[in-house]
């Protein structure tokens, strides 16, 4: 799956590292990654060269064909209907910017099939229990009428939806095997890094990494949790974050639970994670609470403007040098250099695969022999 939506996640973000060189940037990335790496597949972009043939060309049933990967053909539609789901479409001032867009977008969609392909002949398949636990997953927010709606918006139904997933999962698996599997990460490397890098390891301040549970007193279409349950009259409210406190003082998973029923579309589906927050950010009601806190305890119920709140400290991070001996600076460490890798390994994988392959790609062709944007009737 190539694009962004909030069903479905863009296959750039598999391969795409962040650069910042901020200590607090990189634990928060660390959370992240671990939290969100496995639900997405790979996609990169890859220039190809292209032999001469011929133009766009339409299928038996009137489909234009704009590239075949070992005579497989991909469709215009198939491109459109990306092109369309993404915010940048709307950014392109001329036809040749727009058109150039569409070149990546089906660039992606080359390399994509390409891997499917490797795949197949690998065996690497996707049990029908696999993909019905992702679908529901993907639900899992929304209500049917909400979910078809996203669906729709996509130009996806039920059959394109089960298609997207099962590639989806075939490709995190070929992914997983052919080149995570192979990725292993050094001391000598760590410290290595550490040494060139050590300025990016002196934090300016005090930061505290902070999860909440938020419920509020009125009815809100923007609540995103797995139950779908959202307070409606302020009674309400008082009476489900309650109930809320009470489960995790018999010991029920803080996270688990913001994912169920937090009603913050921003941190519920990360189990509230607020991330790494500078001393210097937090209000003075919040920073009182936390500073009452010690790693891994969870506050009382807060009342704000917003509704109610339940914090949990997740840690602190003390402003001054962190070590190489501090776990978490060597885990930052080693996963910043994995990321590197995995990228690496990807671009040269894909090109490999590339090369084995039989790729025409008619869009590009047309442009070339048109000079520019092809004629539509041509």
């Amino acid at each position: 799956m190539l694009f962004r939506t909030s069903i479905l996640p863009d296959l750039r973000d598999f391969a795409h590292v962040e650069g910042s060189p901020e200590y607090n940037d990189k634990m928060n990335k660390l959370t992240r990654f671990q939290r969100y790496m496995t639900a997405t597949a790979l996609g990169l972009l890859a220039g190809l060269f292209v032999s001469p043939a011929c133009g766009n060309r339409k299928t038996a049933n009137g489909q234009e064909v704009w590239a075949e990967v070992d005579d497989q053909p991909i469709y215009r539609e198939q491109v459109e209907r990306l092109y369309r789901s993404r915010p940048q479409s709307t950014d392109a001032d001329t036809p040749e910017e727009a058109l150039s867009f569409k070149l990546n977008i089906l660039d992606q969609l080359i390399n994509n099939q390409i891997l499917v392909i490797h795949a197949s002949h690998s065996r690497i398949t996707a049990s029908e229990a696999e993909i019905d636990a992702k679908v529901g997953e993907l639900k899992s927010p929304y209500s049917p009428e909400e979910f078809q709606k996203k669906l729709q918006e996509q130009g996806l139904d039920n059959d394109g939806l089960r298609k997207e997933v099962r590639e989806n999962i075939i490709l995190t698996k070929l992914i997983n095997k052919d080149i995570i599997s192979h990725i292993n990460v050094s001391d000598v490397e760590i410290a290595s890094y550490y040494e060139k890098n050590k300025s990016n390891f002196n934090v300016a301040e005090t930061t505290y990494h902070i999860a909440q549970i938020q419920v509020t007193p009125r009815q809100d279409a923007e609540v995103r949790n797995l139950k779908n349950d959202d307070a409606k009259t302020p009674a309400a409210a008082e009476h489900k974050i309650q109930a809320l406190y009470e489960g995790l003082m018999r010991g029920e998973d803080f996270a688990t639970v913001a994912q169920e029923y937090s009603e913050d579309p921003s941190t519920a589906a990360g189990g509230g994670d607020m991330g790494f927050i500078p001393a210097s950010g937090l209000n003075p009601a919040l920073k009182q609470v936390v500073n009452s806190l010690k790693v891994g305890q969870i506050s009382n119920i807060i009342r704000s403007n917003i509704g109610f709140h339940i914090f949990k400290l997740l840690g602190v991070e003390e402003a001054g040098q962190h070590t190489l001996s501090d776990l978490r600076v060597q885990s930052a460490i080693r996963q910043t250099l994995r990321n590197e890798k995995e990228q690496l390994l990807k671009a040269a994988y894909i090109e490999m695969l590339r090369n084995r392959s039989k790729v025409v790609n008619h869009l590009a062709e047309g442009v070339v022999k048109a000079g520019g944007v092809p004629n539509p009737a041509g």
